[in-house]
């Protein structure tokens, strides 16, 4: 199965960039589990990562490789669409989240070394590669905007430098490719420009899935046709 994964920092509008796309292109959506982390027998792990970060760092970015890993394989097993759309992969809990909590000491270097044990040996035997990311390149700025819009009670201590940092790890990661793992060197990369309001702006929303659907074709050597739902078909 196919599958491309939509990267992008908190704030960068990737599950409303999915929700429009789903609408326009024939892909199995598969949002970030947000609803497994925030209650866990009652328990909110993304609410105590945010207000503690450096106790639950690692035991965050533990659970959501998991999560991520399990959601994709569900979706994979049981779609009848021809590939599949992720928000976010485990690369970008490697090379973004967990490596920015150890940088800014959320995580010591014991559970960073043990991070990076497990992590390669998952990737190499069981994690499957995408076929491409997605990035929606986004101003920290606009972001934090967004966010503070979207006033989810959770990232209410979320601040500008902390997207910031976030920002220059996905720009470390997927243009200028440092220090990445040789398995996914090689995955290309969209990178979409989404500082402009897309949500609102039906023009602007067949550009960015024109975009998406030329590069799964090209990935994937599906038609254009075949990339593209049916009502779209009939416009």
């Amino acid at each position: 199965m196919a599958f491309f994964v939509v990267e992008g920092n908190i704030g960068a509008g990737k599950s409303t960039f999915l929700r429009l796309m789903g609408q326009q292109l024939n892909a199995e959506l598969a949002f970030e589990p947000h609803e497994a982390w925030q209650n866990i027998e009652g328990e909110n792990l993304l609410d105590a990562f945010y207000k503690d970060g450096k106790r639950w760092a690692y035991t965050f970015q533990t659970y959501a490789f998991i999560t991520r890993v399990i959601s994709v394989e569900q979706h994979a097993r049981l779609t009848q669409h021809p590939y599949l759309l992720v928000e976010r992969s485990v690369f970008a809990d490697r090379y973004c989240f967990a490596q920015n909590a150890h940088e800014i000491g959320l995580m010591n270097d014991l559970e960073w070394a043990l991070y990076k044990d497990w992590f390669s040996w998952f990737v190499e035997n069981r994690v499957d590669k995408p076929h491409g990311f997605i990035y929606l390149r986004t101003d920290p700025r606009i972001c934090f905007e967004r966010l503070t819009k979207r006033n989810r009670f959770e990232e209410k201590l979320v601040e500008l430098d902390y997207l910031t940092l976030i920002h220059n790890r996905h720009e470390s990661w997927l243009v200028h490719k440092k220090e990445i793992a040789p398995v996914i060197r090689d995955v290309p990369v969209l990178i979409l420009d989404c500082d402009e309001d897309f949500e609102n702006n039906s023009v602007l929303q067949k550009e960015l899935s024109d975009r998406v659907a030329e590069f799964v074709s090209k990935q994937t050597g599906l038609s254009i046709a075949e990339t593209r739902s049916e009502n779209q078909m009939r416009l």
